[in-house]
């Protein structure tokens, strides 16, 4: 299914006009008093931005949330600012940046003082649940601040029969796939709401790796060929460390986790590995696709679901080959590009399908949430809320916005990364965290002429004045956000050590 072309233009008075916006909040199916919208938040990890059929996948067919965005928005250029679990999530919740709320890698839990979206609906008399995988403080199952019901796993969870710690009770395991599991626990809260609007962020684990789909689809994809992508042969121009990473836990070559059990393989008939992760990690979603489904017509038969802010999002992207990588992490495409789409009659009427194509930011997620609930606003944040750019005034909005990623010395496959990204170019470079100049090559990219970044421009002459234009650029943004001086640890280069069982 493709969207309709209603594309957002300058012009916000045509765009209300032809939607019928009055500004006013939506009335409630139940009765006729307005009043406070409901928010429902269905957070995926790992997800790229083109692994749904709305996106244009065209073997990867997820009707209920392409029926989502037919009735709402479709945020087509939606990027994380750190491609990581954790801190992309944090940055969800608090609308800053990874360098302020510091979480800065997979093992650090959410700052119990750092404000934050939940926590000013509770304080404006929201009913708040999270339900799901948290992925914030690797051992720590507990409830956290902001919410009235928590339910969480410690770790990665399983796809099958995961310990769940039901609202500080203690962990116990539910028998079943976690995406079905982790929907009815949903469901059931939803059923038991009453008079006070409510706000449930829904937590899956899939489509993560080790991708295990539900049995009914477990053979969905087998039929479809996968080849490795062209990119992953074209590296003359790339850094030394992409090359270095094609053999390690996050390279073609290596393990693809454990679809590939024998290691390194450069063999061309290895193909069939790659191409048995990818029909996995598509058929999970295929079982999150019928979760959204399930919420629909639970608000549906609520009488909220017109009154409620539906959205459907992602922590990070991930690179399914491209330039001989799996994974995320990097600034290249896959790894920051993913789906957000907002279905909300307050926002657009339903039926009319928008598409945004401004460069839109986990960092707005919380202050957009906010001002559509019309709820205080988060002090001091680096994100902006994109009501007024859905509704057409697309004055002030960025041009450009910084990315980072931290070193991991248990992932020891990716440097240290700062890079910005204009509405037609990117500029990565990546510092060693000591203060000497960088030892990688960096990365210049034309994205209007050249979206897959299959030419690196860095040392063309031609594009010197638009390289120090970049830079400048970059350094004016860390200033702006808090990050100058800039900190990081040290950058050890490429190893090809596995990673910890327990922390995969």
């Amino acid at each position: 299914m493709k969207i309709g072309s209603i594309l957002l233009s300058g012009c916000a008075v045509g765009l209300l006009v032809i939607f019928g916006f009055s500004g006013k909040q939506p009335r409630t199916q139940k009765d006729s008093v307005p009043r406070q919208p409901n928010v429902v938040i269905i957070l995926t990890d790992d997800q790229r931005w083109d692994a749904l059929g709305v996106a244009g996948n065209q073997y990867l067919k997820t009707p209920n949330i392409d029926k989502l965005a037919a009735e709402g928005v479709f945020f087509k250029n939606y990027f994380c600012t750190t491609s990581l679990c954790s801190p992309s999530r944090a940055s969800i919740l608090s609308g800053v940046y990874a360098h302020t709320h510091g979480v800065v890698n997979n093992f650090t839990d959410f700052p119990l003082n750092r404000p934050n979206m939940p926590a000013v609906l509770q304080s404006a008399g929201y009913e708040t649940a999270y339900i799901g995988k948290w992925h914030m403080g690797e051992e720590n199952d507990s409830p956290r601040p902001g919410f009235d019901f928590f339910v969480t796993h410690k770790g990665q969870g399983k796809y099958w029969d995961t310990e769940f710690n039901i609202n500080g009770q203690g962990s116990k395991e539910i028998k079943g796939y976690y995406t079905n599991v982790v929907t009815k626990l949903a469901t059931d809260w939803l059923g038991t709401r009453k008079s006070k609007p409510f706000f449930l962020m829904l937590g899956h684990k899939a489509p993560h790796s080790f991708y295990t789909p539900e049995p009914k689809y477990a053979h969905a994809f087998e039929n479809v060929p996968i080849p490795y992508p062209q990119s992953a042969f074209e590296l003359t121009d790339k850094p030394a460390w992409i090359e270095q990473r094609l053999t390690t836990w996050h390279g073609i070559y290596g393990p693809l986790f454990e679809w590939r059990k024998k290691f390194p393989d450069a063999s061309p008939e290895a193909v069939k590995d790659f191409e048995k992760m990818i029909h996995a990690y598509w058929a999970t979603i295929l079982s999150v696709d019928d979760s959204v489904g399930e919420i629909y017509r639970t608000l549906q038969e609520m009488g909220e679901l017109d009154n409620t802010i539906f959205i459907f999002t992602s922590d990070n992207g991930l690179l399914n080959g491209e330039h001989g990588m799996v994974d995320k992490r990097t600034m290249h495409e896959p790894s920051i590009h993913i789906p957000l789409i907002v279905r909300f009659p307050g926002l657009t009427p339903v039926t009319r399908p928008v598409v945004v194509n401004k460069q839109v930011l986990t960092l707005d997620l919380a202050p957009s949430v906010l001002d559509l609930c019309g709820a205080p606003a988060l002090p001091k944040i680096h994100g902006q809320s994109f009501k007024r750019l859905v509704q057409g005034d697309t004055t002030h909005w960025r041009k450009a916005w910084y990315y980072e990623y931290n070193y991991e010395k248990q992932f020891p496959y990716t440097p240290n990364v700062r890079g910005i990204r204009t509405d037609e170019w990117k500029y990565i470079h990546y510092p060693t965290g000591d203060g000497q100049p960088d030892k990688h090559l960096a990365e210049l990219y034309h994205l209007a002429a050249d979206p897959e970044e299959n030419h690196n421009l860095i040392h063309d002459r031609r594009y010197a004045r638009q390289l120090k234009k970049l830079k400048t650029e970059l350094n004016n943004l860390l200033k702006q956000t808090g990050a100058y001086p800039d900190s990081m640890p040290l950058d050890e280069g490429v190893k090809s050590q596995l990673p910890e069982k327990s922390i995969r």
